[in-house]
């Protein structure tokens, strides 16, 4: 995926909330007293190209945002973003996958960031092949190499699954006689598609959760050595302290689950377009609609 631009939604001005704690020092309120009111801006550190974090930061940003909150989505690799929420220039982040892909991250930061558990446990690693396709399992694809014309299509080649697979999957399974073939994950997704549509058999390299389980008619192979590991779970990870700034908020994030059918569905909605999109605002408002009774129980 692309990295995406920055999306920024500003709240009250500097002059403005200066002027507000002024006259509150002043005794000129109700209230009797000098504190200014509680912040109501909030940053969400997306890492880049990671769909699954950035589909439920929109999400996050529409549900807050219609509470009352003025939320900024800002845009980082993996390692930034843990940076960034550990030295609090963001507030939390939701891409946190554990206990593989990125436990080096937790134990860097520490107590600097706080873990609010997991909203997601379906996150793995996959080799995908067509609904129809004559195997069930990644000891039968060497003998079957033929079926798919000798070809695995990966994605990128300095990916984390193109490694597992090159390094774990094809000298564990004897697959050398297949050509690894990998360039991108939308070069991988058109050739899924191409074959899909002219009813030939394919095997992909493909990680969970992804659109492309909802777009096409696709399943797992099994791997019964465990060489793409075990599912992961997917976490929320705050700064310290924003339990006691916005403990409402934190409160509904440590209560928010999404089973990967509905993160699918929310993942197509927004990236299974042939036209380049930038901005999701509309696409999940959308989607929010149509999904209206889970939604609600965002921030209830």
């Amino acid at each position: 995926m692309k990295k995406r631009h920055l999306l920024s939604v500003l709240a009250l001005g500097t002059a403005a909330a200066l002027a507000l704690t002024g006259c509150a020092g002043a005794g000129d309120d109700d209230n009797g007293g000098g504190d200014a009111a509680p912040s109501k801006d909030l940053t969400i550190g997306v890492f880049n190209g990671w769909p699954e974090g950035e589909a439920v930061s929109y999400v996050w940003k529409q549900a807050l945002e219609d509470q009352g909150y003025n939320v900024t989505l800002e845009y980082a690799d993996a390692g930034p973003v843990f940076a960034g929420v550990a030295n609090g220039d963001y507030d939390f982040a939701l891409d946190g996958w554990l206990p593989l892909t990125h436990a080096d991250y937790f134990k860097k930061y520490g107590d600097k960031i706080i873990d609010l558990g997991s909203w997601n446990d379906d996150a793995k690693l996959t080799i995908a092949v067509n609904a129809d396709a004559p195997i069930d399992s990644l000891e039968d694809l060497a003998a079957n190499a033929d079926a798919f014309g000798g070809r695995i299509i990966g994605i990128e080649p300095g990916a984390g699954l193109t490694q597992a697979t090159e390094d774990n999957v094809i000298p564990t399974y004897g697959l050398e006689g297949m050509d690894f073939i990998t360039s991108s994950t939308p070069a991988m997704l058109a050739e899924l598609s191409k074959a899909l549509k002219s009813g030939d058999n394919i095997a992909v390299t493909l990680w969970r959760p992804h659109w492309a389980y909802n777009a096409f008619d696709i399943r797992d192979l099994d791997d019964p050595k465990g060489t793409l590991g075990d599912a992961e779970s997917i976490h929320t990870f705050t700064r310290t302290g924003f339990a006691d700034d916005f403990p409402e908020v934190n409160t509904w994030l440590k209560g928010f689950t999404m089973d990967s059918e509905l993160l699918f569905a929310l993942e197509d909605a927004m990236y299974n377009h042939d036209d380049e999109v930038t901005d999701y605002t509309d696409i999940v408002t959308t989607w929010m609609s149509e999904n209206q009774a889970w939604v609600d129980g965002l921030t209830s």
